[in-house]
């Protein structure tokens, strides 16, 4: 991975930048974590599934599908500033998708389904951009952004949660 300059994104999503293994490419990453995510999902037990660690808390399945659609708006993000769209784009608010994900009426599996279908949808658009598109920044949240910072933030994120589960679920 070549560092990231500080122009890139805001000083916030730097932790989950740092998360990031310097894998031969960006692309490449998402691949390896496209596998390495669903065994680690396949390999919880399925008690703990709607266990939360504290009230409040979200559960792993939460956690799942939290992850599949922070990527979405990530891709979708990293997607329109490739094209060159100008526009600021607005930041999203996390609890109230998980609480209308209704990830507790979802098995595992559908979610996992879902993870992969949209990591292959995001190794998709990342493999179909030049070194120059993923250089372009725009605006989110009121902040500039490259589309690479947002591919290594797709990455970052779930290796965030990731290990969060590890340390406080199982």
């Amino acid at each position: 991975m070549n560092r990231l300059s500080t122009s890139e994104c805001n000083a916030y999503f730097q932790p989950y930048i740092d998360k990031v293994n310097k894998y031969e490419s960006l692309v490449e990453g998402l691949k390896q974590h496209l596998e390495s995510v669903a065994s680690f999902y396949h390999s919880i037990p399925e008690e703990k599934y709607d266990y939360a660690y504290a009230e409040g808390k979200w559960t792993v399945k939460d956690v799942l599908l939290h992850i599949i659609d922070t990527e979405r708006i990530l891709a979708y993000r990293a997607l329109r500033i490739a094209r060159g769209d100008k526009t600021s784009l607005a930041g999203f608010e996390q609890d109230g998708y998980v609480e209308h994900g209704f990830a507790k009426n979802r098995s595992m599996e559908s979610l996992i389904e879902e993870y992969k279908a949209v990591r292959q949808a995001t190794i998709t658009l990342f493999n179909s951009l030049t070194g120059d598109n993923l250089l372009f920044i725009g605006e989110a949240s009121g902040f500039p952004i490259s589309v690479r910072a947002l591919g290594y933030i797709i990455l970052g994120h779930e290796n965030h949660h990731n290990l969060i589960i590890k340390e406080r679920y199982l």
